[in-house]
């Protein structure tokens, strides 16, 4: 039995790269790609392949997001992240949205087909680089952000203040000081600076 492959990915030489890795392996079906949430959630509306391959970083939603929703609406749908982030808070982020696998963009024709066999087995696969990192942090005591509250930790990193987080993020500045004030719970951390060095130590930034 073949099994169906689905890309989502908004570089076009990542996807060519992955087409020209699989598309002679007699057991893959190829079924396509996307190079948004948009058109992978649009395309699984009337087809259902057996793993889908997916960017982290996306034009329109975040990959972390774009799997939590098709894990829900498509539970038979085995997910494999894919992305050039080592860090532990996207290996984390990913995985707790229902993905069952994480490789880098970097990885060989055989690690990928080695993560698709395993995922379909409904195993995990992390490459290397994402297992060696797992296991060197208690990831217990990693936090799992949001997207936006990611998105706010590093501009609290860049040294930006509230009014002018509010003013780049399109929201208001009380709803900065709300998740500044999650973030700081998260962490276990009573101000700024440790705040920003618990998230170094984690690899968050």
């Amino acid at each position: 039995m073949r099994t169906g492959v689905f890309i989502v990915d908004d570089h076009f030489l990542v996807i060519e790269g992955i087409r020209s890795m699989l598309s002679d392996e007699a057991g893959i079906d190829l079924m396509g790609h996307a190079y948004n949430a948009e058109a992978c959630l649009t395309f699984l509306q009337h087809h259902q392949p057996d793993v889908i391959l997916m960017d982290i970083n996306l034009g329109d939603m975040s990959g972390i997001d774009l799997c939590r929703q098709v894990t829900e609406k498509y539970p038979a749908v085995r997910i494999i992240g894919l992305s050039s982030y080592k860090q532990l808070s996207f290996i984390t982020q990913m995985l707790s949205s229902g993905a069952l696998g994480y490789v880098l963009k970097n990885a060989t024709k055989q690690e990928i087909l080695s993560a698709i066999d395993l995922v379909l087995q409904g195993r995990q696969y992390l490459s290397l680089e994402a297992s060696e990192m797992m296991k060197n942090t208690q990831t217990d005591d990693v936090p799992v952000l949001t997207r936006r509250e990611t998105e706010v930790l590093h501009l609290i990193a860049n040294g930006l203040t509230n009014a002018e987080m509010a003013a780049q993020l399109f929201v208001s500045p009380t709803t900065i000081d709300t998740h500044r004030k999650h973030l700081l719970e998260k962490f276990n951390a009573r101000n700024t600076a440790i705040l920003i060095r618990r998230a170094i130590d984690l690899r968050f930034i």
